[in-house]
């Protein structure tokens, strides 16, 4: 039989050795010695929370040492600015003028999806980036406002507050709104409970952004044709309805021809600097260049007065307090709440899966749960000075990354020039026509529709391209809210449906080996008679405990109809090797299954269970029920004990 104890001991008299001059020594699996429960929950805790031992670097410290190690874990700019060089700052001085040439009218449209003046956007490419800059661990994310995050917040409080009639109260609540999404995203970083965004699979990811930049691509027709009169719904229906009915009077063909032409420039240039990478700051500029060019148009034209609408006013300055304007009590305190932790956890995830990307494109570690910290600091004090949610944007990022970024000096260059840019040049935006913004956005967002990620979705995994297609009509079709609802909905149900429906395979012999394997992955290997070997690939929890327990007898039943000619199955072999925990329930589901595989005279025979699981096995007396004389190292030393015979195969 089988064992897991030192291979310096001796074989007991009493250890079963059928034909002992006929057949190889089998190793014993002993009873393991007890645990240390504090040290197991110990473990249990620090695997959880301090994965990454965060603490290793303070260990035998002196208290100054601890003292600097701090602060530079709080503030990493104090670590890598030890080593700055004039070169690194020239590639990060080029590559924040870069991303502020494209941030620049990127925020102006952006604002307008979060319905807030123009000046908001700004002000969040500002103080953000600078925070952000101090306290951020990455390298590459260039931090600003982003298209979904701005629908998402603009269409969740146009449900809670109307922002024309009632602007002011919108403002309030959209500062009050990214105080709580800063709150949410520090606090998930300070207790290290980043873990909780993986729950949304990157399945339900890819679809709700694609649904996210088709709507926001269809918001922008009302820009792009001049539409006055336009539905203050988001879902592809009630969009499209309102473009037809407004096609006879509402139509401005002035704005559509000066849209269409930018958009067709923005579409060209970023197809351009995608087939040559030397080109990339081509799309870079080209909003800028766009603005600049069509607001002159505008300007000695005064179409305006032709009926093309322009942004007319952005406020000048920098940003203002508005400590004043949160709500901290009130019914509009647990309106901001709700509003904040959703905003806060997708610009969260869209973050940090930015920040992953980048590292692992340059080879550096990146900090989740700081990061996490740095973009909560930065929406809190963003809420204080006039910012709404910022986070990190793919675009502005890529361009980043491209233009040969080397530290977060590239975002204090963006924002040192977006400060300039509210004290000297906001006025010259006041005949920048609203076209041109909506073909910005257009552009920007294209990007964000991933045909190669949900191609690979449906050729890997049909349920997380249902999970794709579930999230990206839900938002199209319906609102961003419901499109975001189902995602979260389907990414919970995939982890169901794998908890409570784990794999479970019948295993045959590889022929000329002593290994067992799946029979429908490896359709040469063959079955033992009498004997049934299933594996099971999941822990054993309440949650699929009955299911494993009902599917391992329909094996059997199975197998007793399929082959009737053959010697009837006397041995069931449970391969345990994937089977990484087991609970209460579990142990019950076992009991219940041996029982009913003495009814059937079946004996039950467990191989290879983990440390964890043998240790709950004797606890619980079951490997005396079954006998310890039952539970072998490997699936051949069982075989060889009890089907000899299937060692001349």
């Amino acid at each position: 039989m089988s064992g897991r104890i030192a291979a310096d001991v001796e074989m007991r008299d009493s250890d079963i050795r059928l034909g002992a001059d006929e057949l190889p020594y089998v190793h014993k699996v002993g009873k393991p010695p007890k645990q240390d429960l504090l040290k197991e929950i110990k473990t249990a805790l620090k695997e959880t929370f301090l994965s990454d031992d965060p603490l290793k670097p303070f260990k035998d410290q002196p208290r100054k040492k601890k003292f600097v190690l701090g602060l530079q874990t709080l503030f990493p700019i104090l670590n890598w600015s030890r080593d700055y060089t004039l070169s690194k700052f020239k590639g990060d001085l080029i590559a924040g003028c870069t991303i502020a040439s494209l941030c620049i009218p990127q925020d102006i449209g952006y604002a307008k999806l979060a319905n807030l003046d123009p000046q908001y956007g700004l002000y969040s490419s500002f103080v953000p980036p600078l925070i952000y800059a101090f306290m951020g661990s990455s390298r590459d994310i260039a931090i600003g406002p982003v298209a979904v995050v701005s629908l998402l917040l603009g269409t969740m409080l146009r449900n809670e507050v109307d922002p024309v009639k009632h602007k002011q109260e919108y403002l309030r609540l959209a500062f009050t709104a990214t105080f709580f999404a800063g709150v949410t995203q520090a606090a998930l970083g300070f207790f290290r409970l980043g873990f909780l965004i993986d729950f949304l699979s990157h399945a339900a990811i890819v679809g709700f952004m694609g649904g996210a930049a088709v709507t926001i691509a269809l918001q922008q027709l009302k820009g792009l044709f001049g539409i006055k009169d336009f539905t203050k719904k988001t879902d592809v229906v009630s969009v499209m309805r309102s473009v037809v009915n407004s096609a006879h009077h509402g139509w401005n063909w002035q704005t559509l021809l000066i849209g269409v032409s930018f958009l067709t420039f923005l579409l060209v240039t970023k197809f351009i600097g995608k087939k040559n990478k030397k080109l990339f700051w081509l799309p870079a500029i080209a909003p800028l260049i766009s603005v600049i060019v069509s607001t002159f148009f505008v300007f000695i034209t005064h179409a305006e007065r032709h009926g093309v609408q322009i942004v007319r006013h952005i406020h000048k300055g920098i940003n203002p307090s508005s400590v004043h304007e949160i709500y901290f009590s009130g019914p509009f305190l647990a309106k901001g709440f709700k509003i904040g932790v959703v905003a806060g956890l997708i610009a969260l995830t869209e973050a940090v899966a930015i920040g992953r990307t980048f590292a692992s494109m340059k080879d550096y570690q990146l900090d989740g749960n700081k990061e996490m910290v740095a973009l909560g600091s930065m929406n809190i004090i963003g809420s204080f000075t006039s910012c709404y949610v910022a986070t990190g944007s793919f675009s502005r990022s890529a361009v980043n990354y491209m233009a040969g970024c080397n530290t977060a000096v590239s975002n204090i260059v963006m924002s040192f020039i977006v400060m300039l840019t509210l004290f000297v040049i906001t006025p010259l935006f006041k005949y920048t026509p609203n076209a041109i913004l909506a073909s910005i956005i257009i552009s920007a967002v294209l990007g964000l529709i991933d045909y190669d990620a949900v191609v690979l979705l449906w050729k890997i995994d049909k349920f997380d391209f249902v999970a794709c297609m579930g999230a990206f009509f839900g938002v199209v079709f319906i609102s961003v809210e419901i499109g975001l609802l189902i995602a979260v909905a389907i990414s919970f149900a995939k982890i169901l449906l794998q908890v409570t429906r784990p794999r479970t395979a019948v295993l045959g012999k590889i022929p000329r080996t002593s290994v067992y394997r799946n029979i429908e992955q490896y359709p040469g290997a063959t079955r033992v008679p009498g004997v049934l070997i299933i594996r099971v690939d999941s822990a054993i929890y309440f949650s699929n405990s009955n299911y494993i327990k009902e599917r391992i007898l329909r094996w059997l039943r199975d197998e007793e109809e399929t082959f009737k000619d053959q010697p009837r199955v006397e041995y069931m072999i449970v391969d345990m090797s994937p089977v990484t925990d087991i609970d209460t329930s579990g142990i019950h589901a076992l009991e219940e299954l041996h029982s009913s595989l003495q009814k059937r005279d079946v004996q039950l025979i467990l191989t290879n269970p983990g440390q964890t699981v043998l240790d709950k096995l004797h606890a619980s007396h079951f490997a005396d029920l079954i006998g310890e004389d039952k539970i072998f190292l490997t699936v051949n030393d069982a075989i060889l004990t009890f089907a000899p015979k299937m060692e001349q195969a």
